[in-house]
């Protein structure tokens, strides 16, 4: 049995897929999103997903690490792997563009990696998919970010524990209940087809080694014996429901824009969460005047669906008024960009309380 928590429509299938003109973007592909629980399992997912709608290639740019706030989260990472998996080979499934795999690889890791949509030219990185296939083992696996992508996560989780006959896994995911606590709707992404709390990853397993919650909150955490996978939990769910005014923030932005349209204003993020934003906002009667980030790789470029143009933060200071409104995407980032910007505009965190 499963019962629904939400649903959206016509949500971008890839929301970090950019394009190189405004009509690509907005003849992009869409899809709906069903949210549900599954009863037994207690996890969440949107029934509504096809897989065969993705397909990941060098146009998909996610890559954080321009950030000196993203850069101390990964610090915060490398110290649980060096707790863990100290001097072991190890294999990173989902490795992106590789900046994790080469600083682990720099502190002396022996590590292989894995992704259709690497770019680069390490030999050690296999630009595929996981599979059984590959023939790969190690003593740990690093999954960072791969299972909210992977339709059925137990059975892609005992492939794993089969190809690798067991070993110790890091497992790191965005936390559910910090989207619901901070009423983050724009956190929800077709993309990502699995949701998770911290209780539905250590029911997934008999050892736990550690876990926890990383970045603000925002990613939780696991460090567990792939061996001890379980494929149903011991233990009865408890059910969940989504928190009142789920999405009420949006109207709140919407208001903003409107009382003082002259004012201009921005979205700083052009990443999973203000790719959402702003095509929300766009269905909802008003248009940011500027979507800012800080990834080269996707500025002068238009984001799915919106077909709004990504600008460099030097190049939207440029063009936007002193007490410009600022929708900050992410509040980890929020005395970053303040610093950035000289603190001259007004500054809204959308995924802070003050901001419901």
């Amino acid at each position: 049995m499963r019962h629904e928590l939400y649903r959206v429509a016509d949500l971008p299938v890839l929301q970090n897929r950019t394009f190189a003109d405004p009509a690509s973007a907005k003849a992009s592909a869409c899809a709906d999103m069903v949210l549900v629980q599954d009863e037994k399992s207690g996890l969440i997912f949107n029934q509504a997903f096809d897989a065969d709608k993705l397909s990941y290639d060098v146009d998909y740019q996610n890559e954080q690490a321009h950030s000196g706030q993203f850069q101390k989260h990964l610090s915060d990472v490398e110290g649980i792997i060096a707790r863990h998996f100290k001097g072991q080979e190890l294999i990173e499934v989902g490795c992106g563009k590789g900046y994790f795999l080469e600083r682990l690889k720099d502190l002396g890791y022996a590590i292989t990696g894995i992704d259709p949509a690497y770019e680069g030219s390490n030999a050690d990185v296999i630009k595929a998919p996981f599979t059984r296939g590959l023939g790969l083992a190690a003593d740990a696996i690093v999954l960072r970010h791969v299972l909210e992508h992977i339709q059925d996560p137990v059975s892609f989780l005992s492939e794993m524990a089969d190809a690798n006959q067991g070993g110790q896994i890091y497992i790191e995911v965005p936390c559910f209940d910090w989207i619901l606590e901070h009423r983050a709707w724009f956190d929800l992404f077709y993309e990502h087809v699995n949701y998770f709390r911290l209780d539905d990853l250590r029911r997934m397993f008999g050892t736990v080694h550690e876990a926890g919650h990383l970045f603000g909150g925002q990613y939780l955490y696991i460090v567990a014996d792939l061996a001890t996978l379980r494929l149903t939990p011991e233990q009865p769910v408890p059910s969940l429901a989504l928190p009142e005014g789920f999405t009420s923030s949006l109207e709140h932005a919407v208001r903003i824009i409107q009382a003082a349209p002259e004012q201009g204003s921005a979205i700083w993020g052009a990443s999973s969460k203000g790719v959402i934003y702003s095509l929300f906002l766009q269905r909802a009667g008003v248009a940011v005047d500027r979507v800012v980030d800080i990834n080269p790789a996707k500025q002068g470029r238009y984001l799915p669906l919106s077909g709004a143009r990504v600008s460099s933060p030097q190049e939207a200071m440029d063009a936007l008024p002193e007490g410009a409104n600022l929708f900050v995407m992410n509040s980890n980032y929020l005395e970053e960009i303040k610093r950035m910007t000289g603190g001259r505009y007004v500054y809204h965190a959308v995924d802070s309380a003050s901001f419901q």
